[in-house]
């Protein structure tokens, strides 16, 4: 039995079986009509459109290469464009699937996606519980269903399913069923290029825990499913990395792209106008995120005097005045840089195989050689939501705070994806 206490009252969760099937519901419906309802009675914002009610509002983006590949297949051409190859198959592959069934693209998009956000939860749920306790998993779960870039996991896009895969593999590994570690883990390959990652952290992993000639095995299988799409790109393009090519319409090159690392510091203390002029035009930014800081500053020197918990309450409704200064590069500055530090951070109370994931995970993104999307991104490796819930399992206060802070800009990015504006 589990008692919580959430606003001055008092909740008791008796079923393991309720808890992520609510959390999850409740951040989805929020997500839901706010799509539906509250952005189509707002008017269209500058470069935005108004959307209609109907289900067009959840296919936008990286939803429209999904659309092109399920009904028409791959194109690829070494021209450094825009190509739909660089989108792995096995979404699309079940979208037409279930099409050929009979549904539209947009209801099989969203079963999909939103299903097997739900299983995520479940899975990741148990896992947690099993190696933190019953407290950190409730947390977990509840940091990945409500941190804002689980909109995604709302539309048709591929995060839900990458998520329960991954982790599905994870777990599989952790309770030495190989057989499952690999099958799992081939699919996620087959979902996402970051899916990559599982390969280097079973193999890691493995050798650290002294794991039997099995593991390694599984290892190396997790990486079918790329094996195979490389192999379909062979014969079909003649080009086996063509995925990889098809990248450079998104990003010009690999590696530490250090001039977009800057661009969004610059951006955090600066301000997007004054990075765009190339000097000081407006004033108040930087002057408004000096004042943010020392406040900071002086709220921690003084956390022994206050105490710890009202410091980082006061340091959580800081960092919200600075997402509404700096926006999206704060967003993926922290959920990088900070999940990063918290990995470091909490290493002796996480598994072997989550510290390492994360590790790989977030290595790939800083050598893929852009910015581009990286709350989305690293919010795939489930390291990260899991860090950060076992962080807020010891300070409720905090994690309170933060829960209502995650939930206003859940709602802001899925008004901007249904007004069709760029969320990354």
């Amino acid at each position: 039995m589990v008692q919580i206490q959430l606003f001055g009252r008092k909740f008791l969760w008796t079923n393991d079986i309720l808890f992520p099937g609510a959390i999850w519901l409740s951040s989805r419906l929020l997500v839901w009509i706010i799509m539906l309802y509250v952005a189509p009675n707002l008017p269209a914002p500058p470069g935005g459109v108004s959307p209609q009610f109907g289900w067009e509002v959840f296919n936008f983006w990286d939803s429209g290469h999904y659309y092109n590949i399920a009904t028409n297949g791959y194109e690829f051409a070494n021209d450094g464009g825009e190509h739909n190859v660089a989108f792995f198959p096995l979404f699309p592959l079940v979208l037409r699937g279930l099409m050929i069934l009979g549904l539209r693209f947009e209801i099989a998009g969203m079963l999909v996606n939103n299903l097997s956000f739900c299983l995520a939860c479940y899975c990741l749920y148990f896992w947690i519980k099993h190696h933190n306790g019953t407290k950190a998993a409730i947390w977990t779960i509840a940091v990945l269903a409500w941190v804002p870039a689980s909109m995604f996991a709302g539309v048709i896009y591929t995060e839900g399913l990458y998520l329960f895969l991954s982790i599905a593999a994870l777990q599989a590994f952790d309770r030495k069923q190989y057989i499952w570690t690999a099958l799992w883990g081939a699919m996620a390959t087959a979902t996402r290029p970051t899916g990559i990652a599982l390969v280097p952290t079973f193999i890691i992993t493995a050798w650290k825990q002294r794991k039997p000639i099995g593991a390694y095995f599984a290892g190396f299988a997790t990486a079918i499913g790329l094996l195979l799409y490389s192999l379909y790109c062979a014969i079909q393009f003649g080009e086996p990395l063509a995925f990889i090519i098809a990248q450079k319409g998104w990003r010009d090159s690999l590696g530490f792209e250090w001039q977009s690392w800057l661009k969004m510091l610059v951006q955090i203390v600066a301000g997007t106008s004054n990075w765009k002029h190339g000097s000081i035009q407006d004033p108040w930014h930087p002057i408004l995120f000096t004042l943010i800081i020392t406040l900071g500053y002086l709220l921690w020197r003084s956390r022994s005097k206050v105490g710890t918990e009202k410091v980082g309450s006061g340091i959580i409704v800081l960092t919200f005045l600075l997402w509404l200064l700096a926006g999206d590069p704060l967003v993926n500055t922290m959920a990088t840089i900070g999940s990063s530090y918290l990995l470091w951070h909490l290493r002796q109370e996480l598994s072997t195989i989550t510290v390492i994931y994360g590790w790989c995970g977030l290595g790939l993104l800083f050598a893929s050689g852009s910015t581009m999307s990286l709350s989305r991104l690293s919010y795939g490796i489930v390291s990260t939501s899991l860090v950060l819930g076992i962080l807020l399992s010891r300070y409720s206060r905090w994690g309170y705070l933060s829960l209502s802070f995650f939930a206003i800009i859940l709602a802001s990015l899925s008004v901007r994806f249904t007004q069709q504006l760029w969320v990354g």
